[in-house]
């Protein structure tokens, strides 16, 4: 991976208040420690960053220059506020160059997938794979070729081929991406089982004759009110006399 050089300066003050005040200028406050330095407060242009992480990721190898000095670093720890599109804080770590470092690096899916072609989708399980390797083998992404992948097919961390110098550390059953059927085609799977009708549920003959006893009683108890209606008026009438 090729390294950047990043101009950073020293920040003499420290707290909400200071740091607010470099963010209202374009500056983002940061943090510089590793092997064994004192931690430094530093503060970093905001556009250097944004070009940086644009060009070359997180993961990117920095020559910091701080106060006359070149520091190998690695960022850690980004902060960012999504809904001004800015970071607010981050830290560097110093690096050397012949000693291995952990980073997290971003999955991406290649290929076209023989099961997204039959309509399925891709599903990711896992967005970053943690690996250790020396800073110039510090991979840009990992790459997922997913062609040959159909429906139901999952690809696990052990199944990926780390990149040249890197041991991965992610446990290599965990699972990346799997290639499945769209939610409303599943439920309308599970509904209907192809090759088969619907189950038509038979009445015993015993079951009908109960309740076709049923329904005659229920007709009786329903015209009994009626008898007593018609006694009604020849009671009215005795009263009357």
């Amino acid at each position: 991976m090729a390294e950047t050089k990043l101009k950073a300066e020293l920040r003499t003050e420290t707290g909400k208040g200071p740091a607010h005040r470099l963010r209202a200028i374009g500056r983002v406050p940061a943090t510089l420690y590793g092997h064994g330095m004192d931690p430094l407060s530093i503060s970093v242009s905001g556009q250097d960053l944004i070009h940086l992480f644009h060009q070359a990721g997180q993961n990117a190898l920095v020559d910091l220059q701080v106060d006359g000095s070149e520091h190998l670093a690695i960022a850690r720890d980004v902060q960012r506020d999504h809904l001004h599109g800015r970071y607010i804080h981050l830290d560097f770590l110093a690096i050397r160059r012949d000693e291995k470092i952990r980073v997290s690096v971003q999955v991406f899916e290649v290929g076209e997938s023989v099961g997204v072609e039959e309509g399925g989708v891709v599903e990711h399980h896992l967005r970053e794979i943690e690996l250790e390797c020396l800073p110039a083998d510090v991979p840009e992404r990992i790459d997922v070729d997913i062609t040959s992948m159909r429906i139901g097919d999952m690809v696990h961390v052990g199944e990926v081929p780390p990149p040249e110098g890197a041991t991965f550390l992610t446990d290599p059953e965990t699972p990346v991406l799997s290639i499945i059927m769209p939610a409303i085609l599943q439920v309308e799977a599970d509904l209907t089982v192809p090759g088969e009708e619907p189950v038509e549920v038979e009445v015993p003959e015993a079951e009908e004759a109960a309740e076709a006893e049923g329904a005659a009683e229920g007709a009786e108890g329903e015209a009994a009110p009626a008898e007593e209606g018609e006694g009604a008026p020849a009671a009215e009438e005795g009263g009357e006399g």
